[in-house]
Parts: C-alpha cells; sequence; structure tokens
C-alpha cells in the first residue's frame, strides 16, 4: 500500500513538474507564472530567448543544405516576376491602350498579364519540388535527436528508462509532426510574401513612386502589431504542449499501476489529476483564442488599410500626375498579389511559428548545442553515431578490416556492397558505403541504437526496401525487389510481430513449405520444443484462434514455421522479444544449428549477441563486425550498450 502510494505521488510530482515547462529550470518557490503562463521574465524575453537559442541551429541548417535553399530562391524568384508582370502589364494596358485610344494594344498587354497568371502554375510546382529536399531532413534530424536523447537518458539512469520512453512517445509522433507542417508552411507562406513583395514594391516603384508613402506604412502598422501578438501566443502554446506532455505521462504511469489504484481505492483521486492537466491544456486553448482575436484585428488592419488608403490619397496622387493605369496597377498588387501573401503568411507565422518554436525548443536544451551527448546535436545531424559514436581511430582487427568477401570459395550467404539507403529524396542515409560479407552457416547478430538502422537493413536484405545505391546478393543472386521468386525462397524474415492466422497448427507452421511433410513439422517442433504448446492447442490439425495465444506463443509458431521452412538464410528481427530468456537462448540455438543455416538476428539482449559467431555494430557513421572481444576493445558503443544490457544472472 505504502510503495503504491509512493510511486502515485512521485508521478504526480513529475507531471507537475513537466506540466510547468521543459525549456529551463522551473520558477523558484513562490514565484507565479505571468498571466499568461508563462515562467518569470515574460513572454517576450522567454520567446527572444528561444530565438536566440535556435538561431546557430537553424544557420547551421542553412549551410548544410544551401544547394535545397539557392534552387527554392530561383524559383521564388520567378514568382516575383510574374508578381510585376500582372501589375504593370494592367497598368499599361490601360495607359498605353485603351485610354490612348489604342484597343489592340491594351489587348495584347492583357494578353500578357495572363500570361504571367498562367506562369504561377509551374512556379509553384517548381517549389514544392524543391521544398521536399528542405522539410525531409529537418524532421528526420529532429526524429534522430528524439530518439538520441531518449536513449541517452536510459542509459544514462537506467531506473528511469521507462520514464524515458513515455517523454519520447510525444516527440516522436505528434511533435515531430507538428514541426514537419509547421515548418513546411512556414517556409512556403513567408517565401511567396517575401517574393511577391519585391515584385510588387518594384512594379509600383516603376509606375508611380508616389505610390509606396501611400501603401506601405499601413501594412507596416499591421505587421507591427501582429508581431507583438506572437510572444504570448507562443507562451500559450508552451503551456498547452507542457499540458499535453504531462497528460500523456501521467496517463501511461496511471495504466501501468492501475490495479495497485484500484487496490488502494485512489483511482478516483489519479483521475482528478488528470483531469486538471485537461483543465490546463483547455485554459491555454481559450488564451490562444483571446490574442487570435487580436492577431485578427492585426490581419485586418494590415490586409485593409493599404487599400483604403490608396482609394483617399486618389484625388493627392492624381495632382501629382499619376496615371488612372499606374492606380489601377498599384489596386491589382494590393488585392490580386501582394495582399493575399500577407494575409497568408500572417496566418501561418501565427498559427504554425508559434507552435514551431514552442516545439523545437524541446529538441534544443537550455545550455546550448553542446551541452549534453544525445540532445545537443543539431536538429540536422545527417548520420550520427548514436549513443556512444565516436571518430577515435581504432585497431586493425576483424571489427575494422573490410566487411567484404576474402578470397574465393563459395559466395557469401549475404554480401551488400557500397549500400547506400534513406527513405526518400533529400533524407540523411540510415546506411551509407555499407559493405558486409556473412559467411554461410554463420550465425551474427546486429546490435545498436533505436532508430540507427537494424531494422532497414533486415527489410533490405530481404527486397522490401530498396537501396538507392549499391548491390545486396543472397548467396550469389542478386537481390532485386521483393518479386524475385529465388530471393523469396532464399530468405525467411521474422518481424517482432509474430503472424498467425486462422487456420490448423499444421497450416501455421507449413506456411513457408507447404510441400513439408510431417516428419519434417515433427522435426519443427521437437527442434523448437513447441510439443507442449502443440499438445495444449488440440495437435497439428487442430484450428487456431490467434486472439487466445499470447505474444510468446504466437512467436514460437512462428520460429517453428521458419525452421521449417527451406530457406538457408533466417533473419530475425528482434523475434523472440516476448520469449524468457532461456527459451530465446534454445530457439536460436536450434535455428542456428539447422543443417545449412545462416542466422542474422537483430538482438535486444547482450546474451543473443553473446550467442552469435560475430556481431555487427551500426553506429549511424560506420559499421564495425567482430567477436564480443574484439568490439569491447575497438567500439565505443558497443561497450556502452554492454554495459547497458548487462544484469545479474545474465551472460
Amino acid at each position: 500500500m505504502n510503495t503504491a502510494a509512493t510511486a502515485s505521488d512521485g508521478s504526480r510530482r513529475s507531471a507537475a513538474d513537466r506540466a510547468g515547462g521543459r525549456s529551463g529550470a522551473p520558477p523558484p518557490t513562490g514565484t507565479p507564472p505571468d498571466a499568461d503562463g508563462a515562467r518569470p521574465g515574460g513572454p517576450r524575453r522567454l520567446y527572444r530567448g528561444t530565438l536566440r537559442r535556435l538561431l546557430p541551429h537553424a544557420l547551421r541548417f542553412a549551410r548544410r543544405h544551401k544547394g535545397a535553399l539557392l534552387g527554392l530562391a530561383a524559383w521564388s524568384l520567378l514568382e516575383s516576376v510574374q508578381t510585376f508582370l500582372v501589375g504593370f502589364a494592367i497598368a499599361w494596358s490601360l495607359d498605353r491602350g485603351f485610354l490612348a485610344g489604342r484597343p489592340a494594344e491594351g489587348l495584347g498587354w492583357l494578353a500578357v498579364a495572363a500570361a504571367s497568371v498562367l506562369l504561377a502554375g509551374p512556379v509553384l510546382r517548381g517549389v514544392f519540388r524543391r521544398l521536399s529536399g528542405i522539410v525531409e531532413p529537418f524532421r528526420d534530424g529532429l526524429v534522430r535527436r528524439a530518439a538520441d536523447h531518449a536513449l541517452h537518458r536510459a542509459v544514462a539512469d537506467p531506473a528511469r528508462a521507462a520514464e524515458a520512453e513515455r517523454s519520447a512517445v510525444s516527440r516522436l509522433t505528434q511533435q515531430t509532426e507538428i514541426a514537419r507542417d509547421g515548418f513546411a508552411g512556414l517556409v512556403l507562406t513567408v517565401r511567396s510574401f517575401a517574393f511577391t513583395a519585391v515584385g510588387a514594391v518594384a512594379g509600383m516603384a516603376a509606375l508611380a513612386p508616389e505610390l509606396l508613402p501611400v501603401v506601405l506604412p499601413p501594412m507596416g502598422l499591421g505587421l507591427l502589431l501582429f508581431l507583438l501578438t506572437l510572444p504570448p501566443m507562443a507562451a500559450a502554446q508552451r503551456r498547452y504542449l507542457d499540458a499535453d506532455e504531462a497528460f500523456t505521462d501521467r496517463a501511461a504511469a496511471l495504466r501501468t499501476g492501475l490495479r495497485d489504484l484500484v487496490a488502494c481505492g485512489t483511482t478516483r483521486a489519479a483521475g482528478g489529476e488528470l483531469h486538471g492537466l485537461a483543465d490546463e491544456a483547455d485554459a491555454a486553448a481559450r488564451v490562444l483564442a483571446r490574442w487570435t482575436a487580436v492577431r485578427t484585428l492585426a490581419l485586418g488592419a494590415a490586409g485593409q488599410l493599404p487599400v483604403v488608403a490608396l482609394l483617399a490619397a486618389v484625388p493627392w496622387l492624381l495632382d501629382r500626375g499619376v496615371s488612372a493605369g499606374a492606380l489601377m496597377g498599384a489596386l491589382t498588387y494590393l488585392v490580386q498579389s501582394l495582399l493575399p501573401a500577407l494575409r497568408t503568411m500572417m496566418t501561418a507565422v501565427a498559427a504554425a511559428g508559434s507552435r514551431l518554436i514552442v516545439v523545437l525548443e524541446r529538441f534544443v536544451p537550455p545550455e546550448g548545442p553542446e551541452a549534453g551527448s544525445g540532445a545537443g546535436q543539431s536538429a540536422d545531424t545527417g548520420r550520427n553515431g548514436g549513443a556512444g559514436a565516436s571518430d577515435t581511430p581504432q585497431a586493425d582487427t576483424e571489427a575494422d578490416r573490410p566487411l567484404g568477401p576474402s578470397g574465393g570459395g563459395p559466395p557469401p550467404a549475404v554480401l551488400c556492397r557500397d549500400l547506400r539507403v534513406s527513405y526518400g529524396a533529400g533524407s540523411p542515409p540510415l546506411l551509407d558505403g555499407f559493405d558486409l560479407a556473412v559467411r554461410a552457416g554463420e550465425h551474427v547478430a546486429v546490435v545498436g541504437p533505436s532508430g540507427i538502422g537494424k531494422s532497414t537493413l533486415a527489410h533490405v536484405l530481404t527486397g522490401l526496401h530498396s537501396p538507392d545505391r549499391g548491390e545486396v546478393l543472397l548467396g550469389g543472386v542478386p537481390v532485386r525487389g521483393r518479386a524475385s521468386p529465388p530471393v523469396a525462397r532464399a530468405r525467411v524474415l521474422l518481424p517482432q510481430q509474430g503472424y498467425v492466422f486462422a487456420g490448423t497448427v499444421r497450416e501455421n507452421l507449413a506456411q513457408l513449405a507447404p510441400g513439408a511433410g510431417d516428419a519434417r513439422l515433427a522435426e519443427a517442433v521437437a527442434a523448437l520444443r513447441l510439443g507442449p504448446l502443440v499438445d495444449r492447442l488440440g495437435g497439428l490439425d487442430a484450428d487456431v484462434a490467434p486472439a487466445a495465444l499470447s505474444a510468446g506463443e504466437r512467436q514460437m509458431l512462428c520460429l517453428g514455421r521458419a525452421y521449417a521452412s527451406p530457406a538457408p538464410l533466417l533473419i530475425l528481427d528482434e523475434a523472440t522479444c516476448h520469449l524468457d530468456p532461456d527459451t530465446e537462448a534454445h530457439a536460436e540455438e536450434a535455428l542456428a544449428g539447422r543443417p545449412g543455416t545462416t542466422l542474422l538476428v537483430i538482438a535486444h539482449r547482450l546474451s543473443s549477441a553473446l550467442r552469435a559467431d560475430r556481431i555487427l555494430v551500426l553506429d549511424g557513421k560506420a559499421a564495425a563486425l567482430g567477436t564480443h572481444d574484439e568490439l569491447l576493445n575497438v567500439s565505443p558503443l558497443y561497450r556502452d550498450l554492454a554495459g547497458y544490457w548487462r544484469h545479474p544472472g545474465e551472460g
């Protein structure tokens, strides 16, 4: 009872701390937050501090992707040209055409205006193509940062590994998508307004410079009022995200301790905490709504006052010699181009920009880019080294020698040459320049931090994911997609979630070996000690209800299916994670001992890696292949993982 109560109080304090803010230290005791819920110093100071902290990362990101940025600017410059031509052509169609008694020339200039409008389609297509080369690397960098930060927290303090995992859930799912969408919208709309403004201002200056002092001041006034609303809106957005993270963490903690809470009769009090966090998010949403009303006023000022000012100044402009065509051209610039782009930009900055800044500060610690090992990297790290990665030169052992084949003889069971693997154009590669040779009959374990590319490598080897560059051969046969029959017969991939279908036990075990007889299935059952499970289900001809099986039982049936298959290469992608260590050890030894079998295991326990003939370590920069003792000497990442995995009683 006391233990459950203490855990509940600790979770309550943790949730309260998280709700208080993540970007810096909590305020001193007795110091209340300001009216907007921000920490002491006010939303404007906090907003400026966040921008200063993000600026170095933004500059590094721009330097790394300057090619994509220059391409985007080149396409956007065409948007300036298109904007300039629309208003200028309409002005001259009046002054040099219709009002001058030359309707043919007027129609010609209107045709120029129409052609410039049609130019917007190809320009926008080019802009979106260049935009993906910036947005996708940005998102990938945030995902890597969140995964690395959670891993480093878990390694540094294993007792809080579960909390680190829960806090990373919101970042890896909701917050990275918020950042990606916000960043894409922000780049698109700010770019559009900037280059549209260049074209419109240049056009009005070319038509009549007197137009500029009439339309620019009211637009600047609206923009200034809009900028003043950003800090308090960001503070309210921060409150909302803090409450969301705290709600996620607290709900996960309550779920794991629900039985104790029911036994202690404290479910009502625990549920009250969730209601409090929901109320906090609701209050933040109301503050956002109030500032949205102010933003609407700013939007109206910036979007309507320039037109009103232009119409009011028509007599003064005519007295100064401004033509009717120039006035119509200026009105076209405002109504057709400049003000719509301004309204879109202001809406995007207010909605997506404030969310983006608040989300990004969760990925960039207040200490700066050099503080902390995992959290201090740039938001766009490219291929990072993961936990414990190092550039220190290593000794010349098997772990460092080239991973390719060493000479003549039969072809390797697995051969990779110069692989480059990514998830789309513009995204950083998970594997780059990767070579690997696995001998027939060898047992190899693959280890590395989460998200480093272990499962991706398994998918590439089986043809489920095509590499950007390089080749993969299984037993000398090239892998060219999942439909290749020789490749399909050469390998079996077992994922973490064991798939068992509604059918008989025999049909499930023989799924990958349709011609297997009873002797082959009996051999698989005996080798993996499936007899008690098969007997409990009613024998080989009994029907299977997948929902009635535990996750471990489903995995055992899938392991038996792999043993019965004729494939010489078996790849286990954490396919034994729901088994106890003894059962896992026997299953791996049975599969490795199957005649003519090459076994690749993506390991989640150190004991699983120790059973392998060799261990492949992926660290995001380079791969190291060797025995356990060799890797302890040459791979800092493997030393970190081995120290984290080792538990009392485990080898």
